[in-house]
């Protein structure tokens, strides 16, 4: 479930004796892109190369897309217990949590019905509704088992796949952001897709300038000021596919197996990137009259829903 990037970074005044440096690369099917400030360009460089250097193990880790990732080995051992590695496990804990607080609407199992989306993007068709609900019923976070003490996974049910890409990339810049920030370079910007993780205020401003976006690529709608957060955003403006006049997101509606239908983008304010991703995935699923609502009480310290015409 990939983000689109509906937010950017405004570039703030540099001070006297401090740079700006920008460092991008391709991750996870997106541009992921280091905003830091700081005196030597030769450590930032070394710094976010160690940076981008855990984000891509973080990928080889919990992509859904790479054979033989981690992740999707555990689709070929369902039914018993999987040690996996300290990263993964921390993910899927992660994951579990975030599905337990939004009830379902953000759900790490959903690999079968993101799968048949791809499909359904390809050829143009949905599934027969028996299909579907075969699909569906390999789904649901209460299948998935997880044991604290032994670290390991077990997918209780057969033809179970999991997808983290509502959590990955935010994770992600988490993970990078601590690189970061422990070389030195507190004054960090992540940006990984529509996902920022913002350290301390560039130097002179209250916070980073976090422009955001309406559901018209070319348009925004004013800015945010804003440090020590992570900001995420999730909708359907990059990813969807028409079919008989409808238009189905690659975000999926837990209920109904398809992708949402509704058009809409939300922007989530939180303590952290891997929490705004999960929980902007959570409340596109919970629909425009109760995103709002619901985010908050999941922690969201704000949330912005774009609606089409505002």
């Amino acid at each position: 479930m990939k983000h689109f990037l509906a937010a950017f970074v405004l570039v703030a005044t540099v001070q006297a004796n401090e740079q700006r440096f920008v460092f991008e690369r391709g991750l996870m099917g997106t541009r992921f892109a280091i905003t830091c400030h700081g005196i030597d360009q030769t450590e930032a460089k070394a710094a976010a190369d160690a940076a981008f250097s855990v984000a891509e193990e973080i990928n080889a880790v919990a992509s859904d897309y790479i054979a033989g990732s981690e992740l999707l080995q555990l689709s070929d051992n369902t039914g018993k217990p999987v040690k996996v590695s300290p990263r993964l496990f921390d993910l899927l804990v992660q994951s579990l949590a975030v599905a337990r607080l939004t009830d379902g609407r953000f759900d790490p199992t959903l690999g079968p019905l993101t799968k048949q989306w791809r499909e359904t993007r390809r050829t143009g068709k949905l599934p027969a509704p028996d299909a579907l609900a075969t699909l569906k019923s390999a789904c649901g976070w209460n299948l998935l088992a997880l044991d604290l003490a032994e670290k390991t996974v077990t997918l209780t049910h057969p033809n179970m796949r999991l997808d983290l890409g509502g959590i990955a990339k935010g994770y992600a810049a988490d993970a990078m952001f601590q690189v970061m920030k422990s070389k030195g370079f507190a004054t960090t910007c992540i940006a990984a897709g529509g996902d920022l993780r913002l350290g301390d205020p560039p130097p002179g401003a209250k916070g980073w300038l976090v422009g955001l976006t309406t559901l018209e690529k070319t348009k925004t709608t004013g800015h945010l000021e804003l440090s020590n957060c992570g900001i995420s955003t999730s909708g359907d403006l990059q990813q969807s596919v028409a079919i008989a006049g409808i238009s189905y997101a690659h975000i999926i509606d837990p209920q109904t197996g398809l992708g949402l239908t509704t058009h809409l983008a939300v922007t989530i304010v939180a303590a952290d990137a891997t929490t705004s991703d999960a929980l902007a995935t959570a409340a596109c699923v919970a629909g425009p009259a109760e995103a709002e609502r619901l985010a908050i009480s999941w922690g969201a310290r704000e949330v912005r829903v774009a609606l089409p015409g505002k």
